[in-house]
C-alpha cells in the first residue's frame, strides 16, 4: 500500500484522539506502524516556533500533525498540500495560510512511497504530488519521513502522474505503459491521476521524459537535490 492511499481514514484514526498519547504508540501496533509514529514524532521535533511550514499528504503526515499540535507552537504558520491535510490540520488548531501568503517556507515535511539508495523518491500515491513538489521546492529545507519498508535499493513502478483531461488518451499512449488509476478521485486541482508502469532504471532520464511530455502536469519522481534529510522511523517487534 502506498504512503498516501489512506489520507481520510488515517486522519480520522490519528487525529484528535492522538493528542493524549505521548509517543503515539498503542497496544497491538505492528513494527512498521510503530516506525511511522517514530518518524512522525522525530520530524515534528525539527519544527521551531515561528517557522513557515509546508505540510505534505499521506498517512505519516496524518501522524505528524497531532505530534505538531501537542507541541503548542503558537507562532507556527502552515500550508497544506491537500484537502485531507487541510481538514486535519485545521481540526487540530494549526494555523493555515496559502503558499502565496507565506511567500516561502523554512521547512517542508512529507512522507514518500519509495526512497532509493541513490536518493531519488517516488511520491504521489494519494494524487497530491504536484502540490507536494511545489511546496518542497519552495522550502529552504525538505525533510522526508518514512518507515523502513519504504527504503529500497532501486525505484520500481508505478510512478504517479497528474494528467490533463484534454487529450489524456494521447498523453498516456505516448508514455505506454501508462494508464489512468481506476476508481481514483481527481487531484486537488481537478486533474486526472494515472500511473507510469514501465521501468525506472534511470530515474533522471525518466523524469526528463515525463517533464517533456505535453499533458503531464507533474510526476511523482523527486530528485535527490530536493531532499535535505530522510528521517527513518524505528519500531520495536511486537
Amino acid at each position: 500500500m502506498t504512503e498516501e492511499k489512506e489520507d481520510d481514514r488515517r486522519a480520522a484514526e490519528h487525529g484528535r484522539g492522538s493528542l493524549t498519547q505521548s509517543a503515539g504508540y498503542a497496544p497491538g501496533m505492528d513494527e512498521m506502524e510503530q516506525a511511522k509514529h517514530d518518524a512522525a514524532e522525530r520530524a515534528a521535533a525539527l519544527v521551531e516556533d515561528g517557522m513557515r511550514l509546508g505540510l505534505g499528504t499521506g498517512s505519516t503526515v496524518a501522524l505528524l500533525l497531532p505530534a505538531l499540535a501537542r507541541r503548542g507552537l503558537t507562532s507556527l504558520r502552515c500550508v497544506a498540500t491537500s484537502p485531507a491535510t487541510e481538514r486535519l490540520a485545521s481540526g487540530l488548531g494549526l494555523r493555515l495560510e496559502t503558499l502565496d501568503e507565506l511567500g516561502g517556507l523554512d521547512l517542508a515535511i512529507d512522507g514518500a512511497d519509495q526512497v532509493a539508495a541513490d536518493g531519488w523518491l517516488v511520491k504521489g500515491g494519494g494524487g497530491a504530488h504536484t502540490r507536494e513538489k511545489i511546496v518542497a521546492a519552495a522550502a529552504a529545507r525538505f525533510v522526508v519521513m518514512v518507515s523502513p519498508d519504504k527504503m529500497v535499493a532501486r525505484l520500481a513502478p508505478p510512478v504517479p502522474l497528474e494528467v490533463l483531461a484534454f487529450g489524456a488518451g494521447a498523453t498516456l499512449a505516448a508514455l505506454a505503459p501508462a494508464a489512468l488509476r481506476p476508481d481514483t478521485a481527481p487531484s486537488p486541482d481537478g486533474n486526472l491521476i494515472a500511473d507510469f508502469r514501465g521501468p525506472v532504471d534511470v530515474p533522471a532520464a525518466l523524469a526528463a521524459r515525463l517533464d517533456a511530455t505535453p499533458g503531464i502536469v507533474e510526476h511523482g519522481l523527486f530528485a535527490p537535490g530536493m531532499v535535505s534529510e530522510v528521517v527513518v522511523g524505528v519500531g520495536s517487534p511486537v
